[in-house]
């Protein structure tokens, strides 16, 4: 729970960091608004945070000008990271810094989405549980191994909040409000929302295989979880034969009816897709990622990478690195643009005001 400093209002802020995700933001935030307003009092206040007074574009292209810089904040409850595509290139020693500092301090820490990355990177993390986006979750546990990374919903450790990002800072939010203001005002905020209930943190982050094919078929989802579960060292499809209780023959039918393709071939890009996320979240050499993804060599790693992406993944990391520094230099230039706009502005005005009689 939340403590706050003060007998007033709860006092939250927002670290927005470029690239956030909106509907993690929203998510996170709308909950507060609505319990403030079924309450009829004051219960949270909140702000915006950059690490400057720039505007911060979201990955939707809506940009939110913060109302403080870390150098500037007010006392604070509680600050939360919202974050989104490609953190890793979004953050700076400073922010980390100022991020480590506040880990020191008597104060809440959060992250929706892929700001866990910015919290671990900091420290902040040390010795609690934690949660990140399924996307991210391969590249996490690789890059901070002695964390306690879980695939729940989201994660509550004392001052710790963590989730994986899209509507779960709702749930996440609401378990605190819930836990803070009694359950009937958390109830009141769902119908509202026109939500069916708070899900749980053991709720799961993806929809599960036997929500896509059905039920019935228990013997392909527990095939599918033992692949998912053995990507460094692959299973051969006689041992998963053997796990489930199937012949061989049974599971590729199983396989070519409900996935549409050869086992073989499903694992492989499974193994590829965890590979893609290694590669383009990390900075682990090549060699290692194919290693980490069960692949006996570089150059076979390479082979099938660029058969199923359409490129070698050295050409696929250079390519998202240079996209990331153009679309830097792009937001320098639009802000660069906007401050001469207003500077022209100002100039243009200043001889009118001097010839105006006084």
């Amino acid at each position: 729970m939340i403590t706050s400093k003060n007998t007033g209002a709860t006092r939250i802020g927002f670290l927005l960091v470029p690239e956030f995700s909106m509907l993690a933001f929203s998510s996170l935030l709308e909950p507060l608004r609505m319990a403030n307003q079924l309450s009829g009092e004051s219960l949270y206040e909140w702000s915006t945070i950059g690490s400057s007074r720039d505007p911060i574009d979201a990955s939707n292209g809506i940009a939110i000008t913060p109302d403080y810089s870390i150098q500037d904040i007010p006392q604070l409850d509680a600050v939360f990271v919202c974050s989104g595509n490609q953190i890793q290139h979004q953050i700076d020693n400073e922010i980390i810094a100022w991020v480590r500092s506040l880990s020191k301090r008597d104060i809440t820490l959060g992250a929706v989405c892929t700001g866990t990355y910015l919290l671990a990177k900091a420290e902040a993390l040390d010795g609690h549980r934690c949660t990140i986006h399924w996307e991210n979750m391969a590249s996490a546990r690789e890059e901070f191994p002695h964390l306690v990374i879980s695939p729940e919903l989201f994660e509550i450790d004392q001052e710790r909040y963590t989730c994986a990002g899209g509507i779960a800072p709702l749930d996440m939010i609401l378990h605190e409000i819930r836990d803070s203001h009694g359950a009937d005002l958390a109830s009141a905020i769902i119908e509202q929302f026109m939500c069916d209930r708070i899900r749980d943190k053991h709720d799961r982050q993806r929809v599960p295989l036997t929500q896509r094919i059905g039920t019935n078929q228990p013997k392909l989802a527990e095939a599918v979880s033992l692949m998912e579960a053995n990507i460094e060292e692959p299973m051969t499809l006689d041992e998963l034969s053997h796990h489930v209780g199937l012949s061989r023959r049974q599971l590729e039918r199983l396989y070519q009816r409900y996935l549409q393709c050869v086992p073989t071939r499903y694992y492989l890009e499974l193994r590829l897709e965890r590979a893609r996320q290694l590669l383009l979240q990390t900075s682990m050499p090549i060699v290692d990622i194919a290693l980490a993804c069960g692949f006996i060599s570089a150059p076979h790693f390479s082979k099938c990478y660029r058969d199923t992406f359409g490129l070698p993944p050295r050409d696929e990391r250079r390519r998202a690195a240079g996209q990331v520094e153009a679309t830097k230099a792009a937001k320098k230039d639009k802000i660069k643009s906007s401050g001469l706009r207003r500077t022209t502005v100002c100039s243009a005005s200043a001889p009118s005001a001097a010839a105006s009689p006084a």
